[in-house]
């Protein structure tokens, strides 16, 4: 097969594009260029766009000894991911922009190029396994390695973006692809991994947020308010800085009355309101998801698992999937609407996150949270 590796410049992809090459396929690499100016990329290991990593792909695809070419996909990620998570933040909620780039960029522009130009598929450095189910479905398990499976963030994958991948490494653990990596010479081997939002320089999120957003901002400050008692605790600079959940940076210097800490449990974007209490109030036992993507059939039922975050636990759910009210005559609506019932409560999620749905190790499809329901006492 004629295949496109796509190459971050990490030892992950660099090892999968070798193995996909020593596998007999026609490899041909490529790195995304995803910052409209190269200078803004960060330098070191902070995030997975960097100078320095376009440079070791290259280097690693000499050492492979496949061709190698840089693909500018710039402005697709501008509007698809960098603006997607500067909408979401405006609006309250909490994005995950490296879900949204393997949904629009790399299984999605990435793979329609590479079709169009006579790929039969991207191979990537993910670590995730597929195997064809007893229905001839493509399904998408977890990694041998549980501890770097990254089918979360995969979970938006369809069918056919599933019948057009690859990743290689999915039945590897993270120490063999090291050592494999230095032992086929690549200068990648000991390369720590990428870490937190490629396009936010210097990590500060809230920082960069409150800079993008300009006149968008949803505010520039408001009050940080006791549920329990309505009392106003403090004042803070733009709803931007938090999350549900949060503990760290609040800056309400009044100790609650029983002592323990607060967390942040509603952001209001409009009025600027954070609504702070104790971590027993973050507790959830149900979600409502949005813009649901599947990776094959669609269920009507299902007794699973769930996992809310991308290095988060798994929590034990029934998912219902139904269709929203019928508006009009005409042919039935898709089913949209997703509930889950979580059996075992979680903590501190917030709308904009998403939820993968699993069935065992298999990866039956994604929602994003549109709100949820606490526990009641």
């Amino acid at each position: 097969m004629k295949v496109l590796a796509a190459m971050s410049g990490g030892v992950d992809s660099a090892v999968a594009a070798a193995r996909a090459a020593d596998a007999g396929h026609d490899v041909t690499g490529i790195h995304l260029a995803l910052s409209r100016n190269p200078q803004s990329y960060r330098s070191g290991a902070r995030g997975c766009c960097t100078i320095e990593d376009s440079n070791d792909a290259r280097r690693a695809a000499d050492v492979i000894g496949i061709p190698f070419y840089v693909w500018d996909l710039s402005d697709r990620f501008h509007a698809d991911v960098v603006e997607d998570f500067m909408d979401e933040y405006a609006a309250g909620r909490t994005p995950n922009p490296c879900l949204r780039c393997n949904e629009k960029i790399k299984f999605a522009a990435v793979l329609d190029r590479a079709l169009g130009l006579g790929f039969d598929a991207v191979a990537t450095g993910h670590y995730a396994q597929l195997r064809t189910g007893p229905d001839a479905l493509i399904e998408m398990h977890r990694a041998v390695d549980h501890g770097k499976d990254q089918s979360y963030v995969l979970g938006v994958l369809d069918q056919e973006q599933l019948a057009h991948s690859m990743f290689p490494l999915g039945d590897s653990t993270k120490d063999v692809v090291r050592l494999e990596a230095a032992d086929r010479g690549l200068l990648v081997a000991d390369k720590p991994d990428s870490h937190d939002i490629c396009f936010v320089a210097d990590g500060d999120n809230a920082g960069w947020l409150k800079e993008k957003l300009g006149d968008r901002v949803p505010n520039s400050g408001g009050d940080i308010v006791d549920e329990a008692t309505g009392e106003v605790l403090g004042r803070h600079e733009g709803t931007v800085a938090y999350t549900i959940g949060q503990r760290k940076g609040l800056r309400i210097g009044t100790p609650a009355p029983d002592g323990r800490p607060r967390f942040v449990l509603d952001i209001e974007p409009v009025s600027g309101t954070v609504t702070v209490g104790p971590r027993e109030r973050l507790a959830v036992d149900r979600l409502e998801g949005i813009k649901p993507r599947w990776c094959g059939s669609v269920p009507s039922r299902l007794e699973g698992t769930v996992q809310l975050r991308a290095h988060g636990e798994e929590h034990r759910a029934v998912v219902t999937v139904g269709r929203p009210p019928q508006v009009g005559s005409g042919p039935p609506v898709e089913r949209t609407t997703v509930s889950i019932e979580l059996l075992d409560p979680a903590y501190g999620i917030a709308p904009g996150q998403a939820a993968v749905i699993y069935a065992g190790s298999r990866v039956v499809g994604s929602a994003t949270i549109a709100s949820t329901r606490r526990v009641t006492a």
